[in-house]
C-alpha cells in the first residue's frame, strides 16, 4: 500500500493541525490570535484633529532616502516601464488599480498603477534599493532608529481617518509614513526579520483598510467588483501567492514548488465551497477532507498538505500571515513538497501543496 500524507493548516482564530499517516490521525489544537481576519471599521462623532502618531512627518524625511523604492509611488507608469521595461504580466486588483508584476532572480516586485499613476508597491526578495530598510534586517535595528506607533492619523481632502495597530500588528505588520507616502513592514516573527515591504498611498491605504480604522466624513472604498472582473483577479492572485511562496521558500534555500493545474482546480473549489456555505475550515459539508477532494480531482501524490486563510486583504497579507504561524509555515517550507495548486475565491485563499510520485 502506497504511504500518503496530509498535513492541514488553517488560519483563523483557531488553528488547527493535522497529519494523517496509515489511517490514525495526531491532531493540536493551539489558540492563535486572529491576523486580520475580519475589517474593523468604525465611525466617530465629530473629533478634535489627531496628531499623526509618535513618528513625526520630520523622522523619516523624503528628501533624506532619494534612492528609496518609496519614491516611486505617485511616479507614471511611463517612469516605471523606462525604468525596468514592461511587466512579465499584469494582474487586476481588487483596489482599483492594476499590479504590474517583475520578476528577477534576485527580486519580485509588484508595481499598483492606476490611470498611469503608481499608487502601490510591493517587494520581497533582495537587490532592491528600500533605504533606511532592506530585507533581513531585524526588528530591534528598526525599532531603535524609527519610533514604532500604534495609532496613525491622516487627512484626505476634508475626511479625518485614524488607523489603531493592535500588539499584534505592531509586531508583524508595523506602519511608517515617509510624507504622503505609507509602508508596511512584514516582519517574520520567527526570525524577528523584515520578510517584504508594501509601499502605498493614503487612498490606497484607506481602500484597503488593513487596521482598524476610525474616521470621520467620507469612507473611501474601492469600486464594486463584477463576476468577470473577480475571476480575473483571482488567478492573478492565485499566481502571485505561487511567486511569493517561491520567494520565502529561496529565502530558506529550499527548492521553488511548481505550479499544478489540477490541485489548484480543487484549491479553488474548497475556497468558493468555503464562501458560499459559510465555513471555514479543511472539511467541507459535501466535498470531505483533503484526501477526498485530491482524489475527487484525480490528483497522483504521495505527500500534500493544506493551508487556507480568510479575508485577508489580498494574496500578500495572506501569505505573509501563513509564514508567521508555527504550522503554516511548516508546510510552506516543507522541503519535501514539488508542486502547488492556489485557489483564490475573492477574500478565500486554499493552498495545495503536494509531492508527485514522479
Amino acid at each position: 500500500m502506497k504511504k500518503i500524507k496530509l498535513i492541514l493548516l488553517v488560519l483563523l482564530g483557531v488553528s488547527f493541525f493535522s497529519l494523517y499517516t496509515h489511517g490514525k490521525s495526531f491532531i493540536n489544537d493551539q489558540e492563535r490570535n486572529q491576523e486580520h481576519l475580519i475589517e474593523i471599521v468604525s465611525k466617530e462623532e465629530p473629533i478634535e484633529s489627531v496628531e499623526t502618531s509618535t513618528i513625526a512627518l520630520e523622522s523619516i524625511k523624503t528628501d533624506t532616502y532619494k534612492k528609496g523604492l518609496h519614491n516611486l509611488i505617485g511616479a507614471s507608469g511611463d517612469d516605471i516601464i523606462k525604468e525596468w521595461g514592461k511587466p512579465d504580466r499584469i494582474d487586476p486588483s481588487s483596489y482599483d488599480y492594476v499590479w504590474w508584476i517583475y520578476k528577477t532572480h534576485e527580486a519580485y516586485i509588484q508595481v499598483g498603477v492606476l490611470e498611469n499613476k503608481v499608487v502601490s508597491l510591493y517587494t520581497i526578495g533582495e537587490g532592491i534599493n528600500l533605504e533606511p530598510f532592506y530585507i533581513g534586517q531585524s526588528y530591534d535595528e528598526i525599532a531603535k532608529v524609527f519610533p514604532i506607533s500604534n495609532s496613525h492619523s491622516l487627512q484626505v481632502e476634508d475626511n479625518s481617518y485614524r488607523f489603531e495597530l493592535t500588539e499584534e500588528e505592531i509586531r508583524v505588520r508595523p506602519l511608517f509614513q515617509f510624507g504622503n507616502v505609507w509602508a508596511q513592514l512584514y516582519f517574520d516573527q520567527f526570525t524577528n526579520q523584515l520578510s517584504s515591504i508594501r509601499y502605498l498611498d493614503s487612498k490606497t491605504l484607506i481602500k484597503q483598510r488593513p487596521y482598524e480604522l476610525i474616521y470621520r466624513g467620507e469612507l473611501l472604498s474601492a469600486r464594486d467588483i463584477n463576476l468577470e472582473e473577480w475571476k480575473a483577479i483571482e488567478k492573478g492572485s492565485s499566481q502571485q501567492i505561487l511567486d511569493i511562496t517561491n520567494a520565502i521558500r529561496k529565502r530558506h534555500q529550499l527548492n521553488p514548488v511548481e505550479w499544478h493545474e489540477e490541485t489548484a482546480s480543487v484549491a479553488f473549489l474548497h475556497s468558493k465551497d468555503m464562501k458560499e456555505n459559510d465555513y471555514f475550515a479543511h472539511d467541507s459539508p459535501t466535498k470531505g477532507g483533503l484526501a477526498d477532494r485530491l482524489n475527487g480531482g484525480n490528483i497522483k501524490y504521495h505527500l500534500a498538505g493544506e493551508n487556507i486563510a480568510a479575508k485577508y486583504v489580498d494574496g500578500i497579507a495572506a501569505v505573509e500571515g501563513w509564514l508567521n504561524s508555527k504550522g503554516h509555515r511548516e508546510t510552506l517550507l516543507n522541503e519535501e513538497f514539488t508542486h502547488l495548486g492556489v485557489g483564490v475565491f475573492e477574500k478565500y485563499y486554499t493552498q495545495n501543496f503536494i509531492s508527485t510520485w514522479e
